[in-house]
């Protein structure tokens, strides 16, 4: 009989713990997933704040694994003198992720390429002829 009582007893206090716990474990989520929205957007606003060091309309957004492409100068019209990987943190988020650094490092060791490529569809049936990477 006191196994059961010490049981029930146990299983009440689980189950207010329990409650408790779960509305303090949903508020974080909610905040946390604010948080991320907040970050996601101000990264697409980013180039648009005045301590942007590019023409916004020089900037292209990805997203992932680089935030933005900069092509520097090219909306002048003349040439363009640059052209900048931006990665965004915003709030606490200061380090890259591994995708991220990963990236950063094949641009600083210049393994970077330019590549063109010319598909030709046949007119006739629509099929893809060819692919040519220049």
């Amino acid at each position: 009989e006191l196994e059961r009582l010490s049981h029930e007893k146990a299983t009440i206090q689980f189950e207010r713990w329990k409650q408790a716990e779960e509305q303090d474990i949903r508020t974080d989520a909610v905040r946390r997933s604010q948080s991320v929205t907040r970050g996601r957007i101000t990264e697409c606003l980013i180039p648009f704040f005045p301590d942007f060091p590019y023409n916004p309309k020089d900037a292209r957004f990805l997203g992932t694994p680089v935030d933005f492409i900069v092509f520097d100068g090219l909306s002048d019209g003349e040439e363009v003198n640059e052209v900048a990987f931006i990665e965004i943190k915003t709030g606490k988020a200061a380090n890259l992720s591994k995708r991220e650094r990963a990236v950063r490092e094949c641009i600083r060791e210049g393994r970077v390429t330019y590549s063109t490529i010319h598909q030709s569809f046949d007119e006739t049936d629509n099929q893809l002829r060819g692919m040519n990477i220049k």
